[in-house]
């Protein structure tokens, strides 16, 4: 039996279904004690005995790492937590073999914090089963068991419910239950007419906001019932509700009820981490696959992706609207939500990632019909320009990839296609990269070249560089003498200036700056730098 406030290892590994944490070793094996956590360095007034050191920004180089392992376990720390990826060299992992220490890892999709309510909640789950009658009757089942318990010690039937109203348990159903609760089991959630209604009652509300044992007495076919919200300090979890199906409560049905609540935190929490890692393991492998990193397959494996699915990436990106860019963050961040669920139930298999400014969409193609890829690019740009107040999107889609694990380069063209959809002044505001032409090769050019442009010097680079820090009036005259090439009339048009004008400010080019509009390699590197230059 455990000391209270203390689970082992073993115990930990167990509660964490969603698999937030990785045994790398345990060379005192998996039934240390385990009461507490540390969260990266403490300070030497800090007690390490039996606790868990979360190695975050500890490790800044091998010998750090060989060092803050050493250092933990000579304070008496049970096991270290270091983040997935950690770079530790075989001498780090044996000097934990050494002296004594568990090693964990933290997975890739995961944070500090992801591990720390883990740690909490898994030791809350190990008290769960120690203290009194309801609590040791409920160790080892779960939900189900607690709400088979529940039952019995208020005498009605009890569901217990998410905060989505789905149920995650039910004790035994008998033939006096009402049609509700027979409905609601079925569908697994309560109907959305119940909710709503519970809603306008005000019933939810009270339920939010209170700790205590609401009772909502019998009407009409409707049992008597009594309900309470399950709570993590603040954090609301979800709820109990105990129904008088052909019986009375008992006596003693709300203090009970008061009690089922505290033992069912950790088992929400658990079930809140379960939901949250499979979110965010399946975030992480979309966000692999769309930018190339990681283990490709195993990515796809995560999505349910078969390795031979054709695929193509669609990018809808927000600017700002009439009040500038401080609406990235308002009208564009609202319609994007709303373009990620149009997205999201756009065709089944459909995986959508939210980033900020934009949304990105895997998007299977089914058999050899590709119609898919720019009818979703069309319908983001039609939904977009149809919704009131929205700041301007524009949709890019890549070229059909022929494996997800290749996706990256589909999604690195739907890129391209919008930064060339932003920098026209008018025309579509959706496009294919087919659609497209050179001006994708010319960005990934200019993509190139610019790291050698910015370390680059000389009369061209003097002249962009003063003329931009000015207003950039001679770099815009150059940018429209290039772009007809090396007509003055038709330039001089473009810029609604008179051709002498023009003239006057090509020939300050030369004299101020000696660059030669005449010679082939500079016009060259004129065309790149104001290219580069915006």
């Amino acid at each position: 039996m455990n000391k209270r406030g203390q689970i082992t290892l073993r115990e930990l590994l167990a509660f964490d279904e969603g698999g937030v944490l990785r045994l790398l070793l345990a060379p005192s094996g998996q039934d240390v004690h385990v009461s507490g956590m540390i969260i990266g360095d403490e300070g030497p007034a800090r007690s390490y005995a039996g606790r868990i050191v979360l190695a975050a920004g500890l490790f800044h180089s091998t010998g750090a790492a060989t060092a803050s392992i050493r250092e933990a376990a000579r304070r008496g720390a049970a096991a270290v937590v270091v983040r997935a990826g950690e770079d530790l060299a075989d001498d780090a992992l044996a000097a934990a073999e050494q002296v004594g220490i568990a090693l964990l890892a933290r997975a890739e999709w995961a944070d500090w914090d992801d591990v720390a309510t883990l740690l909490r909640s898994a030791a809350a789950y190990g008290e769960a089963g120690r203290g009194d009658r309801m609590a040791e009757a409920t160790a080892g089942g779960g939900l189900a068991a607690l709400a088979s318990v529940v039952a019995e010690f208020t005498g009605g039937s009890i569901t217990i419910e998410d905060t989505q109203f789905r149920v995650l348990a039910h004790s035994a159903t008998g033939p006096e239950a009402d049609e509700l609760r027979r409905s609601t089991i079925l569908g697994g959630r309560v109907p959305d007419w119940r909710v709503d209604e519970l809603r306008r009652s005000g019933l939810l509300r009270t339920l939010w906001s209170s700790g205590e044992v609401i009772h909502r007495p019998a009407d009409g076919g409707t049992p008597e019932r009594l309900i309470i919200a399950i709570r993590s300090g603040r954090e609301m979890l979800g709820s109990i509700w105990a129904a008088a199906d052909g019986r009375s409560l008992s006596p003693n049905a709300a203090s009970a009820l008061s009690r089922a609540a505290e033992v069912a935190v950790p088992y929400l929490v658990q079930h809140r981490l379960r939901e949250s890692g499979a979110r965010l393991r399946e975030e992480h492998a979309l966000r692999g696959l769309l930018t190339g990193e990681g283990d490709m397959s195993t990515h796809a494996w995560t999505l349910g992706l078969p390795p031979d699915q054709r695929c193509a990436v669609v990018i809808a990106e927000a600017g700002p609207d009439g009040e500038g860019a401080a609406a990235r963050g308002s009208a564009g961040e609202r319609v994007l939500e709303v373009l990620a669920l149009h997205a999201a139930s756009y065709r089944p298999g459909v995986r959508v990632l939210r980033e900020t400014g934009r949304v990105l969409a895997l998007v299977p193609v089914r058999g050899g019909d590709e119609r898919d890829v720019p009818g979703l690019a069309r319908e983001l740009d039609g939904l977009a320009a149809s919704t009131p107040g929205a700041a301007p999107v524009w949709a890019g889609a890549g070229s059909v990839a022929a494996s997800p694990l290749v996706a990256s380069g589909s999604r690195e063209e739907a890129d391209l296609v919008v930064r060339v959809l932003r920098a026209r002044a008018a025309g579509p505001r959706h496009a294919l990269a087919a659609d497209l032409g050179p001006a994708l090769d010319v960005l990934r050019v200019l993509d190139a070249v610019r790291p050698v442009w910015e370390r680059g010097s000389g009369p061209v680079y003097d002249l962009v560089r003063t003329d931009l820090a000015a207003g950039g009036e001679l770099v815009r005259s150059i940018a429209a003498y290039l772009d007809a090439a090396g007509d003055v009339g038709r330039a001089a048009r473009r810029l609604v200036l008179h051709p002498n004008t023009l003239r006057y400010r090509l020939r300050r080019v030369r004299e101020r700056f000696g660059v030669d509009l005449d010679d082939p390699d500079t016009r060259l590197l004129l065309t790149l730098a104001v290219r580069l230059a915006g």
